[in-house]
């Protein structure tokens, strides 16, 4: 598939920014403390799949406004028209949710996310899928779902959140549906830091991804992501083979040539 340029794409349903080649999502509704609907899902697993054949953004910040991340489905546009809903639309629906997921683990860049407040459902499932997580002192983070009487299991948390914190501490929050606050996100190894200003830590997080060679960035996340499906046998040919296409990069080039020169290499992703 040819690359596209997305620096000018122009978002319906959030707010999408471009900073050289980061780019910033930003969930806008915060009125409402910046719930989902059934067209921002869907919108979203359709930007992350065009990510993966974008040229120019290397790195991605995602981030609510008005001082929360995200309150998960709307309750009123998302909630309500499921109770009405036949199995094969609970179906359709639940598997477009997961698609979200799949395309952020699949798309070459780095995806941070800078949790603020109210961070409940799927607004906690954007974040645990996310490749760095950074919070405010007053960020909370629900996977509420036993809460309104459904299964933990939802998005791939009974996959994903026990390899970032535990089996034990995952089983509790998607047991209980309690709220994770910052403090101990951090100690559990779910956020990377806490910071007074989780925007700006992780915008300048992905400045530095973004200087980086980023081409093998991307191939990092590809075997964080697949690794997990892989003996370790297998894993260590993987990376031989990944490693191997890195080192036909001129990023390679260019940093031996910086450490013969004794200066800092300039990467260009190619």
């Amino acid at each position: 598939m040819q690359t596209m340029n997305l620096a000018d794409y122009k978002a319906k349903n959030f707010l999408w920014d471009v900073d050289g080649s980061t780019a910033t999502i930003t969930l806008n509704r915060p009125e409402r403390k910046n719930p989902l609907t059934f067209e921002s899902y869907a919108e979203l697993r359709d930007l992350f799949r065009s990510l993966n054949y974008s040229s120019d953004i290397d790195a991605v910040v995602i981030r609510g406004a008005g001082g929360n991340f995200c309150s998960g489905g709307d309750v009123h546009e998302i909630i309500g028209p499921l109770t009405e809903m036949s199995m094969k639309e609970l179906l359709a629906f639940t598997r477009m949710t997961g698609d979200l997921v799949k395309a952020m683990r699949a798309c070459r860049q780095p995806i941070i996310s800078a949790v603020e407040g109210v961070c409940a459902g799927a607004g906690a499932i954007i974040v645990m899928s996310s490749d760095l997580r950074y919070a405010s002192s007053d960020a909370k983070v629900s996977f509420l779902f036993n809460r309104v009487g459904l299964a933990g299991c939802d998005m791939g948390a009974c996959a994903m959140l026990p390899r970032i914190i535990g089996q034990g501490r995952a089983s509790e929050l998607l047991f209980l549906g309690r709220s994770l606050k910052a403090e101990e996100g951090e100690r559990w190894g779910f956020f990377n830091a806490i910071s007074d200003d989780p925007y700006q830590t992780a915008a300048e997080f992905a400045k530095r991804i973004t200087q980086g060679p980023t081409f093998a960035n991307g191939i990092t996340k590809m075997q964080l992501q697949q690794e997990w499906n892989m003996s370790v046998d297998q894993a260590i040919e993987a990376e031989a083979q990944a490693q191997a296409i890195c080192m036909q990069t001129e990023d390679f080039s260019r940093a031996y040539n910086a450490f013969v020169k004794k200066e800092s290499p300039v990467f260009k992703g190619d």
